[in-house]
């Protein structure tokens, strides 16, 4: 390729440097599609003849078929997927395989080669994801009574549903699927006809190809277009956040599995068993989808530092934009793929839950609530008679409700029988029944307006 300029070929180490084939392969159902965009509107525009279209289409349609079957080749002095198209192209149709390149660089080929990439992995998490909230709808549906402690600071608070807390992760969901689709529709722009950076001289249709690989307009400026990769950056910075949601979605299901919550029975599909001890039974996807969530981050910065000080128009340095949003993508598909099935697959011990939230006072703040409401009680005041309370019940080892009338009247008199309404968790779960609260008929209606969203009653 570069024989016309240079009278020696590079050496061992430019050609392993430069070499991108190993992984730029994978772009090669995307190269071809464009390759033909490219060629039906140079032909459409009088550029090349239609027969020499028809013989670059079909040898492109043939060279699909050998990738499809084969695999890729790997010959480093062709360095990338477009010249290992190009010149197996010509070894098929000889000298009109050339016209190929014709107004086109290998700078817009490649920033619309990894637009297309990048565009379907954008629709593949959004499949995943909602294939994610389906799982989670239908768990919120069958647990919309069940209770369980709520947490803050990883201590018991507040008594809540289960399907409560299963539907708080719809909602992280449905934010990331917003970020997904929010960077698909800013990329929608083709770069393909900017050449290397200046546009062409050629009557090219730039709308025809935007048009044909299926994006809403080409790109305005040839400069921006092949240097941007926002459309990546993007892309990572979705699914970084998304790989946070997961994360702590996967840390539940840990401490839930833990012996000494008991909360769920984590499926044997997604659990493996210790090499010494028998009894083991370790949440293994779910850890490593904890791990993937710093290395889906971490690929997010790699490519934000790689792009942070590089002048217009490309520099080499943008060969390195690929790695990084290649192996994000495949980690957040399987972090996603686990936790779909964690969430559909686990069995939840709602009877343990329902314990941990009796014993651990989780209705403290009802009582405070009570004695502001029922006996005028300032809520500081208040504050300070509930503690007593629980410290009570702590000595005697029961639960608030348990405790007999008179051991509440003795820590204040104000107190009478009615608050045995307010101290059980059924009544206090009930009782938040403010929209978005956690009371069984709020879940009831998010998870109905949930199911309408995602066409789950179609």
């Amino acid at each position: 390729m570069w024989g016309g300029r240079f009278a020696e070929g590079p050496s061992a180490i430019m050609r392993e440097i430069n070499a991108s084939i190993p992984f730029d392969k994978a772009l090669w159902r995307q190269d071809i599609m464009a390759s033909k965009a490219h060629a039906a509107m140079l032909a459409a525009q009088g550029i090349v003849t239609g027969a020499d279209a028809q013989a670059i289409t079909e040898g492109l349609d043939r060279i699909a078929g050998e990738y499809e079957a084969d695999g890729v080749p790997e010959d480093w002095d062709l360095e990338d997927i477009h010249m290992t198209t190009e010149s197996r192209l010509a070894d098929l149709i000889g000298a009109a395989a050339g016209r190929l390149h014709t107004a086109r660089s290998r700078n817009d080929q490649v920033a619309t080669d990894f637009r297309l990439w990048v565009r379907e992995a954008l629709d593949e998490a959004d499949r995943g994801l909602s294939a994610l909230q389906r799982a989670l709808v239908i768990r919120a549906g069958e647990h919309e009574a069940s209770i369980m402690p709520g947490f803050t600071h990883l201590q018991t608070a507040q008594p809540i549903t289960l399907g409560h807390h299963l539907m708080a992760y719809y909602e992280m969901i449905r934010r990331d699927r917003s970020r997904f689709a929010d960077a698909r529709a800013r990329m929608d722009e083709c770069p393909l006809g900017s050449a290397a950076l200046a546009g062409t001289g050629f009557p090219i249709d730039r709308d025809a190809t935007a048009q044909a690989l299926g994006f809403a307009r080409p790109t305005a400026n040839s400069l921006d277009a092949v240097s941007d990769r926002d459309f990546a950056l993007d892309y990572l910075a979705a699914a970084g956040q998304c790989a946070l949601h997961l994360s702590r979605l996967a840390e539940e299901f840990i401490i839930w599995a833990s012996q000494p919550f008991g909360f769920v029975r984590l499926p044997d599909a997604l659990s493996t068993g210790s090499s010494i001890m028998p009894q083991k039974k370790n949440p293994d996807a779910a850890e490593l989808v904890r791990g993937h969530a710093g290395r889906i981050v971490g690929c997010n910065m790699a490519l934000m530092m790689t792009m942070k000080g590089l002048p217009l128009a490309y520099s080499k340095d943008m060969q390195d934009d690929k790695p990084p949003v290649f192996e994000a993508s495949g980690l957040l598909a399987l972090s996603i793929a686990a936790m779909e099935g964690m969430v559909a697959g686990s069995t939840f011990r709602t009877d343990r839950m329902r314990q941990a939230a009796e014993l651990g006072y989780a209705t403290a703040t009802d009582l405070a609530d009570w004695l502001v409401r029922e006996a005028d009680i300032p809520f500081r005041e208040a504050h300070h008679i509930t503690g007593a309370a629980v410290k009570r019940a702590e000595a005697d080892g029961v639960a608030l409700d348990q405790l007999p009338l008179d051991v509440l009247r003795k820590i204040d008199k104000r107190i009478d029988a009615r608050v045995y309404d307010a101290l059980s968790v059924d009544a206090s779960v009930a009782s938040r029944a403010s929209y978005g609260g956690t009371a069984p008929e709020q879940v009831r209606r998010r998870v109905a307006e949930a199911r309408r969203v995602l066409g789950m009653d179609e």
